[in-house]
């Protein structure tokens, strides 16, 4: 059978982000099939992917949905009408049956498939479409294959994948030399899982809380095929890289041990490090630390489920400074329990993180699933019967979205360290003319005060 599988993403804000969970796909389901990867980045327009879709004639045509929106409260921006053209550009080429899956899909599933009037669709990791690929091709019924939805069948999302999960890469494909010409990016996994109990992440919705630690040498030999595909930098996907401190040192020891020399970035959660813990990942090529710090209040720490207070943020901060890393921290502002008092905490604590780039959003996005989404509910902000596809912001009750906006753009005035959301589009312009200097990475250190 041939299986066409179609990346939809095409938001290059902050940078462009390699579609690593095709990989995985392509290495379940090649064996048995012949399977083509179209990357939207790397396609022209929809007269280009028509012609793909004629030369290669596919049975199965796979759309992974990663993003919903822009996740920007100041300008919110849905991709569900893009998402329509493109469906509707595959239809004029091609009667084959359409499976949706992805993370924004696994969110929002029934929505997507109503929307998008899709033939089936995968609920969670999509290393179950061999399965489905089976039934299709037998005419057998999908009704006992875990996360397989049509339609009009609901489906519950599936217990984890429980099966190793592998990576199948390409370095001949032509979406590759996209992202290596563009930032010279490219991405890998450590883990899957997320323990955390975040309010509002979907991330154990998504992936599931148990931890599935993939073995450190295995992440080094990937990293090294990456590198030798002529990566120039290297970022963990992980949800939380140090969520597992002994796992991320030993693949930190297995990067050295395998000669991965490229540097490389992960998003951590700051939380206090064990000894030297930052050192090591120097040593191993550890460039960038993005923390996902989301306030420096304790009291909204705790409201948002964060397992580590502002005492813990500063140590974690002056240790990665300390080893001669790039640090930056994501802030999230306005959820529940924020207040006018919480918010002079927070930009008054800013003063004591040095040597940084400060990412602003004001406004934090309801999802289904999650501990905010009960809060908003029970708030009455959000009725259980209401779309939030929208996308939906939840509104402190103690301050207003707006006044939060005002009083960050007033700090950021002449800092160019502090950046509200992900810096919009001349970002992305300013981006894109320094990658086409030859410059490579996520850049933000350029920004650092």
């Amino acid at each position: 059978m041939k299986v066409l599988l179609i990346s939809a993403n095409t938001l290059t804000v902050p940078y462009p982000v390699y579609p690593l969970g095709l990989d995985y796909i392509v290495d379940a389901i090649a064996t048995d099939h012949q399977v083509k990867i179209a990357d939207m980045n790397d396609i022209e327009d929809y007269d280009s992917l028509g012609k793909i879709i004629n030369d290669f004639s596919p049975d199965i045509i796979g759309i992974s949905l990663r993003n919903i929106d822009n996740t920007d409260r100041r300008d919110p921006k849905g991709f569900i009408g893009s998402y329509r053209e493109l469906v509707m550009a595959l239809r004029n080429h091609s009667k084959a049956p359409l499976i949706l899956g992805g993370s924004g899909f696994t969110i929002f599933p029934d929505e997507f498939m109503q929307a998008l009037e899709a033939d089936y669709g995968i609920i969670g990791e999509g290393e179950r479409l061999p399965l489905l690929l089976d039934a299709i091709t037998n005419k057998e019924d999908i009704s006992g294959i875990p996360g397989v939805i049509t339609r009009d069948k609901d489906g519950l999302l599936p217990a984890p994948w429980d099966n190793s999960f592998t990576r199948s890469f390409d370095a001949d494909n032509s979406h590759v030399q996209f992202y290596l010409k563009r930032g010279g990016m490219l991405n890998l996994q450590t883990k899957r899982g997320c323990n955390f109990r975040c309010i509002y992440c979907t991330y154990p919705h998504i992936e599931g809380k148990k931890m599935r630690l993939v073995p450190p040498e295995e992440v080094a030999k990937t990293a090294v095929r990456l590198q030798d595909a002529g990566a120039k930098y290297l970022f963990i996907t992980d949800s939380i890289f140090n969520s597992n401190y002994p796992h991320s040192i030993e693949v930190a020891r297995a990067f050295m041990k395998a000669g991965v020399s490229v540097p490389w970035g992960a998003f951590l959660a700051p939380t206090n490090p064990p000894q030297d813990y930052y050192q090591i990942m120097a040593d191993a090529g550890l460039a960038h630390v993005e923390f996902g710090t989301d306030s420096l209040s304790n009291d909204v720490l705790a409201s948002y489920g964060k397992p580590f207070r502002v005492n813990h943020v500063l140590n974690a901060h002056k240790s990665a400074i300390d080893a001669g890393l790039y640090v930056l921290h994501y802030f999230l502002l306005g959820g529940p329990g924020e207040d006018n008092d919480s918010l002079n905490e927070t930009l008054s604590n800013i003063d004591k993180l040095d040597k940084t780039v400060l990412f602003f959003f004001c406004g934090m996005r309801i999802y289904p699933y999650t501990a905010l989404y009960d809060i908003a509910v029970k708030e009455g902000q959000i009725s259980r019967s209401q779309s939030i596809m929208g996308p939906v912001f939840y509104e402190s009750t103690l301050i207003s979205s707006n006044e939060i906006i005002h009083r960050v753009e007033e700090q950021t005035k002449e800092r160019t360290n502090w950046i509200i959301a992900s810096g919009r589009d001349n970002t992305a312009e300013i981006l894109s003319r320094m990658y086409t200097r030859g410059h490579h990475g996520p850049l933000w250190e350029h920004l650092i005060q």
